[in-house]
């Protein structure tokens, strides 16, 4: 009897131990892999953590992150040099293209659905982590086409070249426009979707990257390092200018009267516009649903193709970042945050 009666008394603190474990465990915070900035500054000061998962609000939807595409502006979002422009604060995670899965949705979400392979652009980042929120206007469906690496390479770029041609630009069939820096996460998105729109296209950039051009469908590739743009281009409609300084000065005199020049990186000058008889824009992207939906239409209908030169790690961040700030990659750098559930 004293032998059954301690047995019992194992099995009881057995049970009421597995119970208790089950209940710290139910009120662990969960966890999840992320590159975290402490600090402004050099890609350095990066550092891969372990950090609480952020829970979604009542208007925001949790994603599970599969891949983050790395920008020409991260170093810039690093560094804290614009910080109270773009709205970020420490402790920074970057990421500002993103390709995974709902997880997760508030209780206003309508749109957006658990399981749903989603891709956008969160306007604070946050995508170099296993996890991330977002809102319903940051994200769309991602292209059937693409698999989630790819569409990690999108949405920033493509966004940024959407708003400049179609939304302020107004390009239309029988226009030409003049892309510098055609080869890059901005310019290769901006001549296919020149392209896409029915306009002559003209794009520069170095001699490595004059296949890339033709590959794109640009209609004349200029190889910027042995010709001056301005020697061979004039009465263009528009100007997409990625590079600022002396190739935007350089721009006002090859676009034909009425027509446009936009800069992604400086404010065109006014008095050039008015001596010349032209209009400049300073483009800034947002967030669009809409638009990451009919850029998808495109890439889905075979118009248009993100290109990928390199896919990292979410650990090799740093790296990622470094290739970013030199402003010369060939298309996109893409980390890989997670396996892709279709490989």
């Amino acid at each position: 009897m004293q032998m059954f009666l301690r047995k019992l008394a194992f099995v009881s603190l057995a049970i009421f131990a597995a119970l208790f474990c089950d209940v710290v465990r139910a009120d662990e915070t969960p966890m999840m892999k992320a590159v975290v900035a402490h600090q402004y500054g050099a890609p350095e000061v990066l550092k891969f953590e372990e950090i609480p998962r952020p829970e979604p609000k009542e208007n925001e939807a949790l994603v599970r992150v599969i891949a983050s595409g790395v920008n020409p502006a991260d170093p810039l979002t690093l560094s804290g040099k614009y910080a109270r422009e773009f709205g970020t604060h420490l402790p920074l995670i970057p990421g500002y293209d993103i390709a995974g899965i709902v997880e997760k949705t508030g209780a206003n979400i309508t749109k957006l659905k658990i399981g749903e392979a989603v891709y956008g652009y969160p306007t604070f980042g946050g995508g170099w982590a296993d996890y991330v929120t977002v809102k319903e206007y940051e994200v769309a469906a991602k292209p059937k086409s693409l698999n989630f690496v790819e569409a990690a390479a999108v949405p920033m770029g493509a966004l940024t070249a959407w708003q400049a041609l179609v939304d302020t630009a107004h390009l239309h069939p029988g226009q030409t426009i003049l892309i510098h820096g055609g080869s890059g996460g901005v310019g290769s998105f901006a001549v296919q979707i020149a392209k896409a729109r029915g306009a002559r296209v003209i794009a520069t950039a170095s001699t490595a990257n004059q296949d890339l051009l033709k590959q794109l469908g640009a209609d004349a590739a200029i190889d910027y390092t042995k010709t001056r743009f301005e020697d061979v281009v004039k009465d263009v409609d528009a100007v997409l200018d990625p590079v600022g300084k002396e190739t935007l000065a350089r721009s006002y005199g090859v676009v034909k009267k009425g027509g446009i020049v936009m800069s992604l990186v400086a404010r065109p000058d006014p008095a050039e516009f008015q001596k010349r008889g032209i209009r400049g824009a300073g483009i800034s992207v947002h967030p669009d649903a809409a638009d990451l939906a009919e850029i998808a239409r495109l890439i889905d209908a075979g118009n248009i193709k993100p290109i990928v030169t390199q896919v990292l790690p979410l650990s090799n961040a740093i790296a990622a970042q470094e290739q970013a700030a030199t402003h010369h990659t060939r298309g996109k750098v893409v980390l890989r945050v997670a396996d892709d559930p279709k490989s």
